[in-house]
Formats: structure tokens, sequence, C-alpha cells
């Protein structure tokens, strides 16, 4: 039986000489793998279609023996193309990637992590680069998966709670304005450092190169 659905793509790789596995986040599917036969082969139909970011409707067979199903046809809607051209831009939308791998289920609906994900891709290529869009992904990520940090139990100062409930509720542009110091960078990377270990239990690939700036 084949499905259709709307995704973005967060990772790629080989599986065979001509075939390539494609990860998708979608919001009803949730993450889902496909195979995507003769993807690497020239003038495949796939050619152009298939890259870290995309975000593209497409239909694929499910599968009955594994959690790996195959592409059917894919019509993409948007490349994100400016992240590609910014080094710093692709590790915070790698380490985005990396975190929503971690954190969840596949094959669970995630619409609101979707929509997140989707912003977050969208504000990365319409601003530069901030250690603050890291933080606030991070905290809102926190908040769809009901992990909240209870402010009032942590060490924090009273500023850096502020700014916490501000990253936390603020769309991508307000948290862009917002001017953080050094210490309170460091503060929160610090908190949330051990805060994600702690839920997690190791950290998610990427976090200090998305971090870092320099």
């Amino acid at each position: 039986m084949t499905e259709s659905a709307t995704g973005l793509i967060l990772r790629t790789r080989p599986l065979t000489e001509t075939s390539l596995i494609v990860h998708w986040l979608t919001p009803e599917a949730g993450r889902i793998a496909t195979v995507a036969k003769g993807a690497r082969r020239h003038r495949s139909p796939f050619s152009g279609k298939l890259d870290l970011f995309y975000f593209a409707d497409f239909s694929f067979s499910r599968s009955r023996r594994s959690d790996l199903h195959t592409l059917g046809e894919v019509r993409l809607r948007e490349t994100h193309g400016e992240i590609r051209t910014d080094m710093h831009r692709l590790r915070q939308a790698a380490y985005a990637a990396a975190f929503i791998e971690q954190a969840t289920e596949t094959e669970t609906p995630l619409p609101a992590v979707f929509e997140l994900m989707n912003s977050f891709l969208d504000c990365l290529c319409r601003h530069a680069s901030a250690p603050q869009l890291v933080l606030a992904f991070e905290l809102k990520l926190l908040h769809e998966l009901g992990l909240n940090p209870d402010l009032e139990k942590t060490r924090l100062t009273a500023g850096a709670k502020q700014i916490v409930r501000a990253l936390s509720q603020a769309d991508w542009p307000s948290c862009l304005r917002l001017k953080l110091t050094g210490a309170q960078i460091a503060e929160l990377q610090k908190f949330l450092h051990g805060f994600l270990i702690f839920h997690l239990e190791r950290m998610p690939k990427g976090r200090l190169s998305a971090l870092a700036l320099d």
C-alpha cells in the first residue's frame, strides 16, 4: 500500500552502490526511513531531490518486515539552500537533527516537533547564526518532549531564568533580538548540558560546534 507524506530530510547515507537510505521527519508518520532505489545512478528520477534539510512531498510503500520502507515519488518544495552556504548554519541544523533523532521514537506522530524543526531551518535561512538560536531550539524541543526545566529548583541566576523563559516562549526573531552576554551564554550552555545528559543519557552529537561561532 502506497502512502503519501510531507517531510524534511534529516539524514542520508548510502545503502548500496546505487541506492540511498533517506531519513525523514514528518508530522503524521513521525521519523521514518526509506530506501531510494537507484538514487545514486546517473539520471535517476531522484536526482537533485534528496539532500540534507530538503522539504518535500513524497510517497512510500511500507515494508512488512522492517522499518526501512521503499521511497516512491518525490516532489521538492524547499531546499533551504542558504544553510549549505554557511558552515555555522549547517552545524546548527545538523545538531538540531541529531537532537531530534536521539530524543524521539521512530514512526510516532510528531507534528509539533516537525513544525519546530521546519521553522528553525527557515530562521537559519533568513538570519545569521547566533548561539541563542541553539539554546532556544533546545528549550523549545524539551518543552515539546514534556521535559521543561523546573527553574525554581535550579541554581541559575535570576537573569538567566528570565532568558530561559524568553527563549522557551518567544518566536525566532524575538530570540535573535535578545542581547545575551558571554557570561549568560556560558551559564545557560553549562546548565542545559547537564540537563540534557541527565534526561537523554548522552549529549546529542555536534552541540559544541553548533554553539561555537568563532
